[in-house]
C-alpha cells in the first residue's frame, strides 16, 4: 500500500513519517473478552460499526444478534462446515487487503470473527484494518500479538507484523520479527526487503544480505522500489 511504501522510503532516509489516515479516537483501557481466554481493548472510531474491528465493541439489540446467527447458519450452509465458512470468508478478506479495499477487508474480517472468534486470521486481518484504515499502530500492535497466539496463523502474520513494526519506526523490534518471517515464508521477497530494511537501521553488517536473497525471490513492484533503496543506502554490491 502507498502508505507503507513512503513510511518505508522515509525511514531509509532517517525522516519523520506521519500517515495521514482517519485519527482513532480516544480509547477507554477497558478490555473486552472477544473470545474465550482473549483480552482486547476497546476501542472505537469515527466510522460504521461493521467497518471497525470487533463492530466497534458495539452492544447489539436482538435483532442483530438474530443476524448475525443467520449470517453464520447461511454461509456454514453455502460451504459445508463452520472450517470452510471461515476459509471463504478470510479469502476474501485477504484479496480485499491486497487490492486496497481495506473497508471490506473490515467487514469481511468482522464476519470471520462472528464464524470462528478463536482463530488467528481474525486479529491478523483486523490489526491489518486497524494499522491502515485508521492509523492505530497501537491497536495494530495488541492485535499482531494476539494473533501470533492464537491457532492456525498463516505463513505471512510475521512479515506483515515486522513491516508494521518498521512503519511505527521500530526496527529493533521489527528485527527479530522479520528473522522469523523469512523462515516461516522463506520465499516471499517482500519479507526479505523488510528484513534488509530493519537490519539496515540497526547498523547489522547483514543487511546486503538478506537484500541480495529479496532480489531472488522477486519481490512485489512496491517493495522492489524499498528493495533499491536499501541496497543503495546500505551500499550493497
Amino acid at each position: 500500500m502507498n502508505s507503507f511504501e513512503n513510511c518505508l522510503r522515509q525511514a531509509i532516509r532517517a525522516v519523520a513519517c506521519v500517515v495521514m489516515l482517519a485519527s482513532p479516537l480516544a480509547a477507554a483501557a477497558d478490555g473486552v473478552e472477544v473470545a474465550p481466554g482473549v483480552q482486547v481493548t476497546k476501542r472505537s472510531y469515527t466510522a460504521p460499526t461493521n467497518e471497525q474491528p470487533f463492530f466497534g465493541f458495539a452492544v447489539k439489540n436482538s435483532e442483530e444478534k438474530a443476524a448475525d446467527e443467520k449470517f453464520v447458519s447461511a454461509i456454514i450452509g453455502a460451504t459445508g462446515s463452520r472450517e470452510k465458512a471461515f476459509d471463504e470468508i478470510t479469502l476474501r478478506g485477504w484479496r480485499a487487503v491486497n487490492t486496497g479495499k481495506i473497508r471490506e477487508a473490515a467487514l469481511r474480517f468482522n464476519q470471520a470473527f462472528l464464524i470462528s472468534p478463536e482463530q488467528s486470521a481474525v486479529y491478523h486481518g483486523l490489526a491489518v484494518v486497524a494499522q491502515f484504515r485508521f492509523n492505530d499502530l497501537d491497536a495494530a500492535d495488541e492485535l499482531f500479538r494476539i494473533a501470533l497466539k492464537q491457532p492456525n496463523p498463516v505463513k505471512a502474520l510475521r512479515a506483515d507484523y515486522g513491516r508494521m513494526l518498521l512503519i511505527a519506526k521500530r526496527p529493533r523490534d521489527a528485527q527479530p520479527v522479520l528473522e522469523q518471517a523469512v523462515k516461516d515464508a522463506p520465499n516471499f521477497g517482500d519479507a526479505w526487503t523488510n528484513l534488509a530494511i530493519a537490519r539496515f537501521q540497526n547498523g547489522d553488517a547483514a543487511a546486503c544480505a538478506a537484500a541480495d536473497e529479496a532480489a531472488r525471490k522477486r519481490p512485489s513492484n512496491n517493495s522492489g522500489a524499498d528493495l533499491t533503496m536499501v541496497r543503495s543506502a546500505a551500499q550493497c554490491k
